[in-house]
């Protein structure tokens, strides 16, 4: 990782682990975050988990980034540090944010979970930002394991410091279950026994989600906001699906993340030419929306050194090897029910918005915040490594692609 990102880097058991440490050292007490309302819930408890106040950013309907030029000046000034997402590896405006960020002499900190493998303005995402996190979840398949990097190579001693102060010590019996559930899973997927296993774990208590979102428990909650920064007292919401994610790591866990880490570039090409498969249908941007410049594709592909991630792009350019991509459907909820019934799970949905979720007691709300419903009620999320089945499957149920958002419709000449 320090030769992808030309930064040091510190392992961690987790990206959300890593990102309050990283949020610790880079902001103040009771300081605001801007950030988008269109994430994991668990980020956004990690957040209030530091002691610091959530402030939701207005976002591009299109790819969910940040809007910069939509924050208001007031919100602007108010702000302790920006806390980019990079959904599904789409890249935030960094380059933009950067100089934001420097002008308030304010810290930029980057969420790269989904976004291993994007770049933005010439460097990779987590090139940008004071920090850096990533998940090693997500496009390496580990299950576990994250980094976090700074651009200062002095800081690396305080921040390895500050994890193993943090850090609960390992357990034989994580390390074992670690090394068990990949057979187990496959397993499941062999026997065809997805439904039976997840109503079982139903059934025994064993799920957190019954909906998209966690329950939010507003009265503890605001108990464990007093305590903050507190990341005990916040266990129960930052632990979400994965439990061990303060937990030291071990051998069996830390071989079988590096033999994953090793396939990285090889799972990256795969991403990138599904996500060109997918982004070339009917169903890679709303419907109503025609570009005046060229036939284009909405929410993905950005060259390696052009500016954001952003709406509108010329099919030509290389897409980003996104984890997954988000196309534009009408009636989303149906969709996922014919996906399922092909074994195509539907997950990381964010829907709603932090804001509409957890309400005035927890974050500020997006001075604009229609873009950010827009795209969470409307955006499915694909795997690309699964790219020609699922177009198999929304063509086969006829699905027709979203309306355009109000205001975007545009047309030709």
């Amino acid at each position: 990782m320090r030769g992808r990102l030309g930064r040091e880097c510190v392992y961690v058991p987790s990206c959300r682990f890593g990102l309050f440490v990283a949020l610790r050292h880079w902001c103040p007490p009771r300081g605001r975050v801007l950030m988008s309302p269109v994430t994991d819930d668990v980020i956004f408890f990690v957040v209030l988990a530091a002691g610091l106040r959530p402030v939701q950013a207005p976002l591009k309907p299109l790819d969910a980034s940040i809007d910069v030029d939509a924050v208001p000046d007031e919100v602007w000034g108010s702000l302790s540090a920006v806390l980019t997402t990079n959904l599904y590896g789409n890249p935030d405006d960094a380059p933009r944010l950067r100089e934001k960020c420097d002008a308030l002499a304010i810290p930029l900190l980057e969420d790269g979970a989904h976004a291993v493998g994007s770049r933005v303005g010439g460097r990779p995402v987590g090139g940008w930002g004071d920090a850096s996190v990533f998940s090693l979840s997500k496009h390496v398949g580990a299950k576990a394991g994250g980094f976090l990097s700074c651009a200062d190579p002095e800081l690396r001693e305080a921040l390895e410091k500050s994890c193993a102060d943090l850090l609960l010590p390992g357990r034989l019996s994580a390390e074992l279950a670690f090394t068990v559930r990949p057979y187990a899973e496959a397993a499941v997927r062999g026997l065809r026994l997805r439904r039976a296993a997840w109503a079982a774990m139903r059934l025994l208590g064993l799920t957190e989600r019954e909906g998209i979102r966690v329950p939010l428990r507003a009265d503890e909650l605001a108990r464990a906001v007093e305590a903050a920064p507190d990341l005990t007292a916040h266990d129960s919401w930052v632990r979400v699906d994965m439990h061990d994610y303060r937990i030291r790591s071990g051998r069996l866990r830390l071989h079988r993340i590096e033999r994953r880490l090793d396939r990285l570039d090889e799972t990256l090409a795969a991403c990138r030419a599904g996500t060109e498969t997918l982004l070339s249908t009917r169903w890679a941007r709303p419907e109503g929306l025609v570009t005046a410049d060229a036939p284009a594709t909405v929410n993905g592909p950005v060259t390696t050194d052009g500016p954001a991630a952003g709406s509108l792009v010329a099919a030509r350019e290389k897409p980003q090897p996104l984890f997954r991509v988000p196309l534009f459907v009408a009636d989303r909820d149906a969709v996922i029910v014919a996906l399922a019934r092909r074994g195509i799970v539907v997950g990381y949905l964010y829907d709603p918005p932090l804001d509409d979720y957890a309400g005035p007691a927890f974050t500020d709300p997006s001075p604009d915040p229609v873009g950010a419903r827009w795209f969470a009620r409307h955006a499915l999320p694909v795997d690309p490594l699964r790219a020609r089945e699922v177009v198999e499957v929304l063509q086969e149920c006829d699905a027709r692609p979203a309306e355009a958002p109000g205001g975007l419709e545009r047309t030709r000449g």
